[in-house]
């Protein structure tokens, strides 16, 4: 069955250039206007990616996202036309797992939404993989994370970053090399930063003290333990 994406944009231009490019590639595609219709739309339609617009009338892409998050981990990706890195940075703190500025390529928009379906669903073939670390374990077949036996709801890149780091403990893993793993594409290096710091917010007992994910200064970050 094809993916469902949920685009919402306030430019009807945009909305239908993507589309028709998301659709010729094999995607069901729901749309919406405003950040208001966008939370109706996806609360109805349950799609399996959402892309949104920063600026939108009614309610704008922040605040649809930080309200999405609080019901469903589902992929993120934010269309916005500003460039400066405290944006970027705060879509990522909201959870965004993708940022695209315009003008963009729809074709690189559907090249990103597929490397990003990817990424979360992988290959069905492959075998199954479980990964512990102390209390800490991620199973990559069913994407559960658990502490203690206790389920942890983590983000697309979360999930990633977090199933990088567990898979190769006390492997030290530099910003550009995270950043490849997980986006496959040149990003600013603050976005591992800030990727890290809301894992750490869900798996460690207090952030400001990580018993999991140690920070390699001048360097990036590593697992402790023993797999």
């Amino acid at each position: 069955m094809a993916h469902k994406i949920l685009i919402a944009d306030d430019e009807q231009g945009i909305l239908n250039t993507v589309r028709a490019y998301l659709v010729e590639a094999g995607f069901q595609v729901v749309t919406a206007k405003t950040g208001r219709e966008a939370l109706f739309v996806f609360r109805h339609e349950q799609p399996n990616l959402v892309i949104l617009d920063v600026m939108m009338p009614e309610m704008d892409g922040w605040e649809a996202a930080r309200l999405i998050r609080k019901e469903s981990q589902v992929p993120l990706l934010f269309l916005t036309a500003r460039v400066d890195d405290i944006d970027q940075v705060t879509g990522l703190e909201i959870g965004a797992d993708e940022y695209i500025t315009k003008p963009f390529s729809p074709r690189v928009l559907v090249a990103r939404v597929r490397a990003l379906l990817r990424r979360i669903y992988g290959d069905l073939t492959a075998p199954a993989a479980i990964w512990r670390v102390d209390d800490l374990e991620l199973n990559a077949e069913t994407r559960l994370v658990t502490r203690r036996g206790v389920r942890i709801d983590l983000t697309p890149s979360e999930f990633e970053l977090l199933a990088i780091l567990i898979a190769r403990p006390n492997r030290v893993f530099t910003r550009n090399e995270l950043l490849e793993r997980l986006q496959g594409y040149a990003a600013f290096e603050r976005a591992i930063d800030v990727h890290i710091k809301n894992l750490r917010a869900k798996i460690e007992d207090d952030p400001r003290q990580p018993r999991y994910i140690e920070t390699v200064f001048g360097v990036g970050y590593r697992m402790r333990g023993e797999a």
